[in-house]
C-alpha cells in the first residue's frame, strides 16, 4: 500500500472510531513509514474487532431458534416472482427498499430455513433483525400489554430493519392479539421489511385472525410493497427422514 493510501485509510479509521484527525497529522509529521504502518494495522484490527463484535451481538439479539445458511439451501423448488433473483435476496436489496417477502408453501418445504438464512445474512450486513414465531410474538405483545410494557416492546420492534414472523397462521389468534399484531404490521408498513412464512392461503386469514376486515388490512399492507415467494416440492423433513432410513437399510422407498 502506498503511503498516501495508508494515511487516507488511517483518516477513515479515525472517523469510524471517533478519534481526532490530529492522529493523522501527527503520524504524517513525526512517524516514519514503519511506525505509520504499525498505526494503520492497530486501527484496522480494532475496526475489524468492533465489526465482528457488532455482528455477533446482532445475531444473538435476533433470537434465531437455530442457525441456517443460504449456502445450504436448495432453491430448486422455490419460485421467485419476476424481477427478483437469488442475488437480490442475498444482497438484502429488499431491506434497502423496505419491501416484504411472503414465503408460502406446505409444511417442511424450507420456508423457515430460507427465512433464517436471509435473517443471518442481514445480520452479517449490519442490519438489525428480529425473529419470532407468530404465536410467540402475540404472547409477548399480550403480556407486555397486561404489564404496561407494550410501548417498550413496540419501540424494540421499531428499531429493527427486518422483522421475521414464522409460522403465520399455524394457530388462531384472539381478537386482542389480532389488534396488537395489526399495530405491529401497521408500524412496519413502509418503514422496514418483513419476512412472513405461512402455509395458509390469503383467503383463509380471516378465520385465523377472527376478523375479515382486519385480515384484509394486514394483507394489503404486507403485499403492497412485497413479493410472494412460493416454496414447493416435497417436504424436506419427510424426504430427509426417508433418506436416512434408506441409508440405514431400514426401508426402501420406491419412486415413480
Amino acid at each position: 500500500m502506498e503511503r498516501e493510501d495508508r494515511r487516507h485509510a488511517i483518516s477513515t479509521y479515525c472517523k469510524q472510531l471517533k478519534l481526532s484527525q490530529r492522529v493523522v497529522t501527527l503520524s504524517a509529521e513525526t512517524a516514519n513509514e514503519e511506525q505509520e504502518r504499525f498505526l494503520y494495522e492497530v486501527l484496522r484490527s480494532e475496526i475489524e474487532r468492533r465489526n465482528h463484535s457488532r455482528r455477533v451481538n446482532r445475531l444473538n439479539r435476533a433470537n434465531f431458534p437455530t442457525r441456517k445458511y443460504l449456502d445450504d439451501f436448495d432453491f430448486t423448488n422455490v419460485h421467485l416472482p419476476t424481477g427478483v433473483t437469488i442475488d437480490d435476496l442475498a444482497h438484502g436489496s429488499y431491506i434497502q427498499q423496505k419491501q416484504n417477502l411472503i414465503f408460502y408453501g406446505q409444511v417442511g418445504t424450507g420456508k423457515t430455513h430460507l427465512a433464517i438464512a436471509l435473517g443471518i445474512q442481514a445480520c452479517e450486513q449490519d442490519y438489525a433483525v428480529g425473529f419470532f414465531t407468530l404465536s410467540d410474538l402475540v404472547l409477548r405483545l399480550g403480556e407486555a400489554h397486561r404489564t404496561g410494557h407494550l410501548e417498550k416492546l413496540m419501540k424494540e420492534i421499531q428499531g429493527l430493519d427486518l422483522l421475521i414472523l414464522d409460522e403465520w397462521g399455524y394457530v388462531p389468534v384472539d381478537r386482542q392479539g389480532s389488534q396488537l399484531l395489526f399495530r405491529v404490521i401497521s408500524d412496519c408498513y413502509e418503514r422496514k421489511s418483513l419476512i412472513v412464512t405461512t402455509n395458509i392461503e390469503f383467503s383463509a386469514w380471516g378465520a385465523i385472525f377472527t376478523d375479515e376486515q382486519m385480515a384484509a388490512a394486514m394483507i394489503d399492507r404486507l403485499v403492497h410493497f412485497g413479493y410472494l415467494i412460493l416454496c414447493g416440492g416435497p417436504s424436506y423433513r419427510i424426504a430427509n427422514a426417508l433418506m436416512r432410513k434408506n441409508a440405514a437399510g431400514v426401508v426402501e422407498v420406491g419412486m415413480t
